[in-house]
């Protein structure tokens, strides 16, 4: 019978997608002309929301069981779609302009009920910088959280039924990035303020709905064995993991992740241009078809717990890893899609 795992495995190497970027763009140059930036993402937020606030006016007065039914259903799946324009937003995908792409993202977070964008995207940017950090890496889990979950499979489950409060968590750990700035308490004020315009002008059931929508988007749900998909480690030594199953079409192909660490700058529309153009890159790498089939694999498998996860003590760039008394540099802070931008170019936009 497999047992849970002492506790995370270690690496000794930098993270592995800054020398994959290097290699594929010196065998590829080609891989340029997908870098840049997709406006049009835009209206894919405009008429998400929209739906969103249109089916939370329309649950109102409806049965308590065709609430949940359509957050599972249709909500679910457009609140993880907005999330991944909240996503692309972080990585200043849609605009030119920082402000313009923090004021995308949320509004994106508008159907979300808990306001999440701009702390999301000040943390998802060390993630991309310091992978597999402990103490900078707010996606790995917390060592207590690993020890309490262990292999069992109805803790797994509940985890993830709770993870969009349990990865609030994880900020708690990394002392180094500010949680609160005037970005911060705006994206709070907006969404708590569309949260009470929605309870007043449809009811408590309008924005029941949304929550419901948003905890099932990121919690146990088939969309929510994302989660797993993207770090948790299969029986390899493989750090990341990609998606190529039909349900990118509904997510903005989120599930390209190999892709997406080693070009952060390229937007999702052209993830897949990017496998196509270096396929030897990316066709050996362990991979999924399935997140319901992952779902299933993570809650029934006991040798998968929250320390299948690598962990190192060396940022990416092969540097010791900083104590909590010492700040992040603003310039470790930075988009990685920026960095790119800046060396090979934005060549075009849509």
């Amino acid at each position: 019978m497999a047992t849970v795992p002492e506790g995370f495995s270690r690496s000794e190497s930098p993270e592995p997608h800054k020398a994959r970027t290097r290699a594929i763009l010196r065998e590829h140059p080609d891989v340029r002309e997908h870098i840049g930036r997709n406006p049009y993402s835009f209206m894919g937020i405009v008429t998400l929301v929209g739906l969103q606030m249109f089916l939370a006016s329309w649950i109102v007065g409806r049965p308590w069981w065709l609430l949940l039914l359509l957050a599972y259903t249709v909500g679910a799946v457009s609140n993880h779609a907005l999330f991944v324009m909240i996503h692309e937003c972080a990585h200043n995908l849609l605009f030119k302009s920082k402000v313009l792409n923090t004021l995308a993202g949320i509004f994106a977070n508008f159907p979300s009920a808990l306001p999440s964008s701009v702390s999301f995207k000040h943390y998802h940017l060390a993630h991309h910088s310091h992978q597999g950090i402990y103490e900078l890496d707010a996606d790995v889990p917390n060592e207590w959280e690993a020890k309490l979950v262990g292999n069992s499979g109805i803790l797994k489950a509940l985890w993830l039924l709770l993870f969009p409060i349990i990865a609030v968590t994880h900020t708690f750990r990394v002392k180094e990035i500010r949680t609160v700035d005037g970005w911060v308490i705006l994206n709070w004020i907006i969404i708590i303020g569309v949260d009470v315009l929605v309870w007043q002008m449809w009811g408590a059931a309008a924005f029941w709905y949304l929550l419901a929508s948003m905890f099932f988007s990121a919690g146990f749900h088939p969309l929510g064995a994302r989660w797993i998909q993207r770090h948790y480690l299969m029986g390899t030594t493989q750090e990341t993991y990609s998606y190529y199953g039909a349900a990118n079409h509904l997510a903005f192909n989120v599930g390209y992740h190999n892709e997406h660490h080693d070009f952060p700058s390229i937007p999702w529309n052209r993830l897949p241009k990017l496998k196509a153009t270096a396929p030897e890159y990316y066709e050996n790498l362990v991979s999924h078809t399935s997140w319901t089939r992952l779902l299933f694999k993570w809650v029934s498998d006991p040798s998968l717990s929250l320390y299948s996860r690598m962990l190192r003590t060396d940022d990416a760039g092969g540097t010791p890893a900083r104590s909590a008394s010492e700040p992040v540099p603003d310039a470790a802070r930075e988009d990685d899609s920026e960095a790119v931008m800046a060396t090979v170019g934005a060549p075009r936009e849509g």
